[in-house]
């Protein structure tokens, strides 16, 4: 079953820092978790021209910086400064703790990015960073970025979740990434695609619960991200932003949920 949703109400503004919070287990018709399985959440981030973030710690979060647009500089006492754009990718398995800062320089364009929350398989591991170059994108084309320590992605999470990017041109037809076991949840970036028999347009996503290939067709030039995850892996909930306390419950979720079922109902 493919599961809708639609733009996030939850949004952080902190002068310059603004943050969209997308809850993948939100879009299940009854959530009992805000996450889905190892995915905790996915983060719009968006920071202006001149904005730093200060040293700040995170601890039993797997966080995956993903930037298609501007630039954002990260540093920390282990890697010292990095620069993460469209051509790097950074992951953070902050493990036992890990502190680090962000910013931009007022000469840097405006950033929009995701910062992507996963749950490792157990608590207090190793900390450690991962950043490098990532392979030039080919159009219509999915590209494999992360996956399993096990696994053969260029970078890697401490849990059962694989991070694909693609950029469609208007017209064009693929199919999402596929794993027997995996469901799928997906994340429209910029642009408007069809899938399903669904219209989804930018900041919208979907969960696809079941086994089922699924074809995805851009109705604009259109950039996707896509998460193949094991709903049954083992997961700890101690991230200090994945599963912070502050985070709306599922309760909040459901209550929501039925008052729109209700107002469309209603609806003249």
């Amino acid at each position: 079953m493919l599961f809708k949703g639609e733009r996030t109400f939850i949004i952080r503004d902190m002068g310059g820092f603004v943050a969209h919070v997308n809850l993948p287990g939100w879009l299940k018709r009854t959530p009992t978790d805000h996450g889905h399985g190892p995915l905790a959440m996915v983060v719009e981030s968006i920071l202006h021209p001149g904005r730093l973030i200060a040293m700040h710690e995170h601890r039993n979060d797997e966080i995956i910086s993903w930037v298609p647009d501007g630039i954002m500089r990260h540093e920390d006492k282990t890697a010292g400064r990095l620069v993460i754009d469209a051509s790097h990718l950074m992951v953070m398995n902050a493990g036992r703790g890990f502190w680090h800062s962000e910013e931009t320089l007022p000469t840097d364009p405006p950033l929009r990015m995701l910062q992507i929350l996963v749950r490792p398989r157990a608590i207090d591991l190793e900390p450690e960073v991962q950043y490098g170059p990532i392979p030039r994108a080919a159009p219509n084309r999915w590209r494999h970025l992360v996956g399993p320590d096990d696994g053969s992605a260029p970078f890697h999470v401490r849990n059962a979740v694989d991070l694909f990017d693609i950029r469609l041109e208007a017209g064009v037809r693929a199919e999402f990434p596929h794993m027997q076991g995996r469901d799928l949840y997906f994340y429209v970036f910029n642009g408007s695609v069809a899938v399903g028999g669904q219209t989804f347009t930018e900041g919208e996503q979907g969960l696809l619960i079941s086994g089922d290939r699924l074809t995805v067709e851009a109705m604009s030039p259109s950039l996707i991200v896509a998460f193949l995850l094991d709903p049954c892996a083992p997961v700890t909930r101690k991230g200090t932003v994945g599963d912070h306390r502050r985070t709306p419950s599922p309760f909040l979720a459901r209550v929501l949920k039925t008052w729109v079922r209700l107002r469309r109902l209603w609806r003249p």
